[in-house]
């Protein structure tokens, strides 16, 4: 067993999938481990090294755990570079064990033929909240990642939903298995990055081909601007240097309730992550035809209850609360307080709210009827007690909650909005 006390790494805050609050946590570390959010980067060193660095981010959210337990693939050479609490951005302490060493310290159903990197967490987690690491290692795995002629292959079963892989300088991308969204970081590198919906692991296979020798792609734009792309009397616009977020990245995800159809209300938590050096609050606008009640709002990070303010009107602007705009009298937000963020380092927040929308959550003759726009990436739909599902027009995953209500999760991998609409009918 080798244990280590790695130097601070440099903090880059990627802090992701929305859980309901825990029940009372047992005692001890004989709960089996948990853990949501998993976010994975592949930078692909050089060609011909076999090397792959890694950056593992990760949410434990066993209550009262005090560490969390990384699997070492098997076949693959390791070397850890450091773990990070991404709520602080300190260093932690990791050490790599085997299987039955796990089992005794908090991971009752590791493997004995497996090789953890275990982390210990700098608090036992929350009770209803989270740890947030990140890990920080490089895998050499010839299988997973070779030369073929002018070409890099990077193939590999990835179980995590959300991944990110960055080609070497200099090398094209001229295949991906899997649709994926493509960009290239500040150093010229290209990067390509997805969403998985389903609970399988992806068996991806990537292939980036050498550019001529000098070349490599160009950073993406500082500037958006437009050029004419079409003739005629109205042109239309190209989005030249249009800058879009790599949606595999973001870590907001949302969960509605519904209640009966009669009340058009719904109960929802949304869970976000600020990573910008002094904001100490959230600030959620209510969309036009909504309106919310019943506030409340935690930090994950810790566990700690958070102020919540609900203010209308005027009175916005005379708080100096900045919605985008100038407040109208029917414009209305909650506002969340919070410790100001130190630089490197974030804050998990969880915040519900009920709201009521007459105008897109209705019930038309027999049926209930949902009808809402969606801009995160991750969204998921409860149906009331005793209603089923007969009609969605955007593909989701459904399932059943443990009280018998048919639940619907939408993984959305594009920069846009999806329109949700939902029909059901009582049993």
């Amino acid at each position: 067993m080798r244990a280590h006390e790695p130097a601070r790494p440099a903090a880059r805050t990627v802090p992701w999938l929305a859980l309901a609050f825990l029940a009372a946590p047992l005692s001890g570390q004989d709960r089996p481990q948990t853990q949501s959010d998993d976010y994975t980067l592949y930078e692909l060193q050089a060609p011909g090294s076999s090397a792959f660095r890694i950056f593992y981010d990760v949410s434990a959210t066993t209550a009262g755990a005090l560490f969390y337990y990384n699997t070492i693939r098997a076949g693959a050479e390791e070397e850890v570079h450091g773990v990070t609490d991404l709520h602080t951005g300190d260093a932690l302490a990791w050490e790599i064990v085997d299987g039955a060493h796990a089992r005794a310290h908090g991971h009752p159903r590791a493997s004995l033929e497996s090789r953890y990197i275990k982390v210990t967490l700098a608090r036992p987690v929350p009770e209803g909240g989270q740890a947030r690491v990140r890990i920080d290692k490089t895998y050499i795995d010839g299988n997973s990642y070779h030369v073929d002629g002018r070409d890099l292959v990077f193939e590999r079963s990835l179980g995590i939903r959300r991944n990110a892989v960055v080609l070497p300088p200099g090398y094209e991308l001229v295949e991906a298995n899997y649709p994926v969204q493509v960009d290239t970081e500040t150093d010229g590198r290209v990067r390509l990055s997805f969403m998985s919906p389903g609970p399988g692991a992806i068996d991806l296979r990537v292939r980036g081909r050498s550019l001529p020798a000098g070349r490599r792609p160009r950073a993406r734009p500082e500037e958006a601007s437009e050029v004419p792309t079409g003739g005629g009397g109205s042109p239309q616009r190209a989005r030249v240097g249009w800058t879009f977020p790599e949606r595999a990245y973001q870590d907001r995800d949302i969960t509605y309730f519904l209640a009966q159809p009669e009340t058009h209300a719904f109960r929802l938590f949304h869970d976000y992550t600020e990573s910008r050096p002094g904001v100490d609050r959230y600030v959620n606008v209510v969309r036009a035809g909504s309106s919310a009640s019943d506030p409340e709002a935690w930090n994950l990070d810790t566990g700690a209850r958070l102020e919540v303010e609900q203010l209308r009107g005027e009175e916005i602007a005379r708080r100096g609360i900045d919605i985008g705009g100038t407040p109208t009298a029917e414009s209305e937000v909650v506002v969340i307080w919070f410790d100001p963020v130190p630089a490197g380092a974030s804050t998990r927040l969880r915040i519900w709210e009920t709201y009521t929308d007459p105008g897109r959550y209705v019930l038309a003759g027999d049926e209930l009827v949902w009808d809402r726009g969606f801009g995160r990436a991750r969204n998921t739909v409860v149906l009331p007690e005793g209603w089923f599902l007969v009609a969605n027009a955007i593909p989701g995953v459904v399932d059943t909650t443990e009280d018998g209500r048919i639940r619907i999760r939408y993984v959305n991998p594009r920069p846009d909005e999806i329109q949700v609409f939902i029909r059901a009918q009582r049993r």
